[in-house]
């Protein structure tokens, strides 16, 4: 098929607020050895975007400087060297960089199929989230069925996520949001107990449970110190972001003492290889999930690409519940 030259595009002019987002043109990329060239129908809006928009989060040397780390869409061409799909074919799939964007590269092997009775618009909530959900809580936090896990922001879109995966496999799903309506969306998603932690203590609700084996962190700062209260012996402790902070006084006797394990990690630096492997034990292990129904993107607004400020003050607001996507075509 032939391609068009240029393509519209959302930049980051400078580091700042959402403002800073423009609609531009750029040059269609085209498709390196081994990746694939996809024509972006919707794109996922996450924080690590408003981290990059605001400075704080700079993409890989080798990545598009356009923010936008998922995508769905079409396949529009292929690298040499690629076998897996075709052009045509509709994906989801991790992106490097540029997804905010008519068209977008990445490694074909971070591509995954649309699953079985889902819209691209759903599609594209999919990557960033259960990438980062898998290897975190299952491959990196050991979860296991029959224990206790915990997710801090169980209704952003990594914790709509991390419910009902942890749920599917069997653990015991406890979850902390910000009001009583995100506490019913949590459990509605699977949590057995939902805490409100503008009125209840997370850690003493844990400590009655036994004690988290697992907990799931992105929120930092004063919770990390009550994070390790509320472990169990042996328990562990993932950290993926850090909103309010990464930096705090911590008793780590208590780790000692308890056996306590404290791990993190972030998915956009790691390694083209280690992506792969991530998404091949998705396909395996969650995408027959998604095919059977069984588990879904919460799906929370959607902005056409020009507004792509709009979705991100939603992001950053307290009000989202689940995903939020832009809309490309």
């Amino acid at each position: 098929m032939t391609l068009p030259e240029v393509m519209r595009a959302v930049e980051i002019t400078r580091p700042g607020g959402p403002d800073v987002l423009q609609l531009c043109e750029r040059p269609v990329p085209r498709p390196a050895a081994g990746q694939i060239l996809i024509e972006v129908a919707y794109a996922g809006v996450n924080r690590p975007d408003a981290l990059q928009r605001a400075g704080a989060y700079a993409p890989p040397p080798s990545a598009s400087p356009l923010p936008g780390l998922e995508a769905s869409g079409r396949v529009a061409a292929v690298g040499p060297g690629v076998a897996d799909w075709r052009v045509g074919d509709q994906v989801c799939a991790l992106l490097p960089g540029g997804g905010y964007a008519d068209y977008v590269v990445t490694p074909a092997a971070h591509a995954l199929p649309v699953p079985k009775g889902m819209g691209l618009r759903e599609a594209a909530c999919l990557p960033e989230t259960f990438f980062t959900v898998w290897t975190n809580v299952f491959q990196r936090g050991g979860l296991k069925a029959g224990e206790r896990f915990l997710v801090h922001g169980g209704t952003s879109g990594i914790g709509t996520t991390a419910i009902q995966l942890a749920s599917a496999f069997g653990a015991r799903v406890f979850a902390t949001a910000g009001s009583d309506e995100k506490c019913a969306v949590a459990a509605r998603l699977g949590a057995e107990r939902a805490i409100n932690y503008r009125t209840e203590d997370f850690v003493a609700i844990l400590k009655a449970e036994g004690g988290a084996d697992l907990i799931l962190d992105m929120v930092g700062g004063d919770y990390l110190p009550r994070n390790v209260q509320a472990l169990a012996d042996d328990g562990r402790l993932v950290q993926i972001a850090f909103l309010q902070g990464p930096k705090v006084e911590l008793n780590f006797a208590q780790v000692m003492t308890r056996r306590l394990t404290i791990t993190g990690s972030t998915l956009r630096p790691q390694s083209d290889l280690a992506k792969a492997r991530i998404g091949a034990d998705l396909r395996a292990h969650v995408w027959p999930l998604l095919d059977a129904g069984r588990i879904a993107p919460v799906m929370d607004s959607e902005f056409p690409l020009a507004d792509a400020a709009d979705a991100h003050r939603r992001i950053e607001g307290a009000d989202h519940i689940g995903k939020i996507v832009l809309k490309l075509r």
